[in-house]
């Protein structure tokens, strides 16, 4: 008898052995893909998701000075349309923005380092940049515009004067005014400046003969300034949109922040801010200097 169930106790045994490593294999697995041994590298956790942002409770935006959409007052104090829709986009999530200034060139590169949230600032959406970033929906329109200064082209009989060699055309670096301006003033000598003060300056200055930049700032440059430049064309050079940049692989950002478009287009809040700052007056009266 004990003869014959020797074999049958060694399969007993095998089998309990297999059972035991199944349940360690299973047990382990488990383990790895449970939500709490992923919490250090889980994508909500990583700066610049809705999930860290939420859980920080601070939006880090990007923006670039540009009148009226950031403009930078003598006491230091950030305003402008971006800011107004930062803040209100930071009421909406619960949280608080925290204000990161940038040349316009530096400002996606900020974005891929992951020191900033969000870029906020008029960003123009192109094919190109969306290979870097994630856009949202359209919330905001304009269109790219030109100043001349006066002096220097008094003689001209109109903007095609300015493609030629002997003219100087400013631009700010990295944005969609200097692609343009290479192929409508593809004869003229291009200068590109980091910030849109500094082109301003040299258009005012008579250092450029012309400076292409969104209509905002070249139409409050035209009207703060007639004697000195002038805004020689009667519709934009080109038709743009913007939207909210934020970092790739997060649906659920992209997803609230076209919900938070929808909204604010329907309550008319978008409009409002838009009209106040591109359409008003009043916020000019406040600025202590004129760009």
């Amino acid at each position: 008898m004990n003869t014959h169930q020797r074999p049958f106790r060694i399969l007993l045994n095998c089998l309990v052995a297999m059972l035991c490593c199944f349940l360690v294999a299973l047990s382990t697995a488990q383990a790895e893909n449970s939500p709490k041994s992923h919490s250090s590298t889980a994508p909500g956790s990583q700066p610049g998701t809705l999930a860290h942002v939420l859980e920080k409770g601070t939006l880090h935006v990007g923006v670039s000075l540009f009148t009226p959409w950031t403009i930078k007052q003598p006491d230091g104090q950030l305003v402008g349309y971006e800011i107004d829709v930062a803040k209100q986009l930071a009421r909406d999530l619960g949280v608080q923005p925290e204000f990161h200034v940038f040349d316009w060139e530096k400002i996606i590169p900020a974005l891929l380092n992951r020191k900033i949230d969000i870029i906020i600032a008029g960003i123009t959406i192109t094919p190109q940049r969306a290979l870097k970033v994630n856009f949202s929906e359209p919330y905001d329109s304009s269109g790219i515009g030109l100043v001349t200064n006066i002096a220097l082209t008094k003689n001209f009989k109109g903007p095609k004067d300015l493609d030629r060699p002997d003219t100087i055309i400013a631009t700010v670096t990295g944005t969609i005014s200097e692609d343009l301006a290479r192929r409508v003033f593809s004869k003229a000598t291009l200068k590109t400046f980091a910030t849109s003060q500094e082109a301003i300056e040299a258009v005012k200055t008579g250092k450029v003969h012309g400076y292409v930049e969104h209509e905002a700032i070249t139409t409050v440059l035209a009207l703060d300034h007639p004697e000195i430049v002038d805004e020689p064309l009667s519709k934009p050079l080109l038709e743009t949109k913007s939207g909210f940049a934020v970092h790739k692989g997060d649906p659920d950002f992209i997803n609230f922040l076209n919900a938070w478009i929808i909204s604010h287009d329907v309550d008319t809040w978008l409009s409002s801010a838009h009209k106040y700052w591109f359409k008003g007056v009043e916020w000019r009266k406040d600025m202590a200097t004129k760009p």
